[in-house]
């Protein structure tokens, strides 16, 4: 299939490919089409699906073919016409026919943009910040306190006032200029103070005070409040404290340091582990931290030519799908997740729109080191690489192996290989 292709570039990453399909192919591709239109022709004289072409072409035209056989030539000739000119598109061409005569080479055009070129600077041998990865003596006191309260039990508080962390029990009835409003009342409330689960002011106003005791809570919805009908509107809540219930912590002990990991018999072992657990998490810390540093900097030492809108909208796209897919399986769908939030798809967009030229630079990037340095992937790297995702996902490496492609597994092998690269040889300061 000959392509004769040829690409202009117009404005930035915008341009043009043009090229031609031949004969030959046009008429594979006609003999193809026809073969599938006459099983559905009725023509007088002849059985269903056993008209001749010739008797096609001087009924309906032989131009009549002409398009489906465009649809079914057309991908494999923009395939070639892209290899030939060694470009790579990034979104969905906009294809336009340019000719299409009878015995001619067809002739097509598709406007695309093109994945901008990087020129890479310094990637290896990079100063980066030292990181602290040391766990002290107070590191794991507060672990253990972190632990301590997790393990705590409410107690009726018998006597006393309440106080920032206790919990209340509460009935309570909301009004905006005395009119009652949706969700503004609730009885039997279970609510810790200091929480900040509720409007700020509201928990406040309940510390300090006795079981029984009744307390006109007034505060104001904040301006961007999500029920747009009572942003800044100061709202009344009658409020009765039925019980007021306090954190009673377990003692450091033994006891406690088996109730918190069964793998462990004293609370001297629970302390190591808790220390091995922070160091591991610090290390990571450092890791990641230091990823991140030196991937910032050889953004910053790169020139990157410049990115198509195209592409900063499949990122930000493709992060809100991923988004969204972690919160379906949590059985929270798109409708459920903007009426709990009281945000909109367009609010998602701008979220993700932040950070989303870094995002594509930072892929750029990276894949013109796995290029520079010329990254081959052998079999057992992919066959480590089944086996950690298989593990990862609780899936069958069968599984795993059939969902994804040696380009795909090639192309996060060889990311992963650039960043321990860019990573390993930096210099900590």
């Amino acid at each position: 299939m000959a392509t004769q292709a040829e690409w202009t570039k117009e404005k930035d990453q915008d341009g043009k490919l043009t090229f031609e399909i031949d004969q030959d192919t046009i008429k594979q591709g006609l003999d193809t089409v026809f073969q599938r239109v006459r099983k559905t022709l009725n023509v007088p004289g002849f059985r269903k699906g056993k008209v001749p072409r010739v008797v096609f072409n001087q009924m309906y035209g032989e131009e009549a073919l002409y398009q489906d056989a465009l649809n079914d030539v057309l991908p494999l000739a923009y395939s070639k016409a892209i290899d030939e000119t060694k470009i790579k598109p990034v979104g969905q061409p906009q294809v336009s026919i340019e000719s299409m005569e009878a015995d001619k080479p067809w002739k097509i055009s598709a406007t695309i943009a093109i994945e901008p070129e990087v020129k890479l600077g310094d990637y290896k041998g990079l100063e980066v910040k030292k990181q602290d990865t040391d766990v002290a003596d107070t590191d794991i006191d507060d672990e253990l306190t972190r632990l301590q309260k997790q393990q705590a039990e409410l107690v009726l508080k018998e006597d006393g006032k309440s106080e920032k962390g206790d919990t209340v029990i509460i009935d309570y009835k909301g009004t905006v200029d005395g009119v009652a409003f949706d969700g503004g009342s609730a009885d039997n409330y279970s609510l810790e103070l200091g929480s900040g689960s509720f409007i700020p002011g509201f928990e406040d106003q309940l510390i300090d005070h006795q079981s029984g005791d009744d307390v006109d809570v007034k505060v104001t919805f904040p301006e961007d409040y999500q029920a747009k009908d009572l942003a800044g509107k100061e709202a009344h809540f009658q409020t009765k404290i039925h019980e007021i219930k306090t954190k009673e912590l377990p003692e450091l002990d033994d006891d406690f340091a088996k109730d918190v990991d069964e793998d462990v018999n004293s609370l001297s072992e629970l302390k190591t582990k808790v220390k091995e657990r922070l160091q591991d998490q610090r290390k990571a810390a450092a890791e990641d931290a230091i990823e991140t540093e030196v991937v910032d900097q050889a953004i910053e030492n790169a020139t990157f030519e410049a990115i198509p809108q195209v592409m900063i909208d499949t990122d930000v796209q493709n992060q809100i799908d991923q988004y969204l897919g972690n919160m379906q399986r949590q059985g929270i769908n798109p409708n459920m997740y903007y009426q709990m939030t009281g945000t909109t798809e367009d609010d998602l967009k701008k979220q993700f729109s932040q950070d989303a030229e870094k995002r594509v630079k930072t892929n750029l990037l990276l894949e013109a080191i796995v290029k520079a340095e010329d990254i081959k992937v052998s079999d057992d790297e992919r066959d480590e690489e089944v086996k950690e995702l298989a593990q990862d996902y609780g899936m069958q490496e069968d599984a795993v192996r059939n969902a994804l492609s040696n380009e795909m597994l090639d192309h996060d092998i060889a990311i992963k290989r650039v960043v321990d690269l860019m990573t390993d040889s930096a210099v900590e300061k």
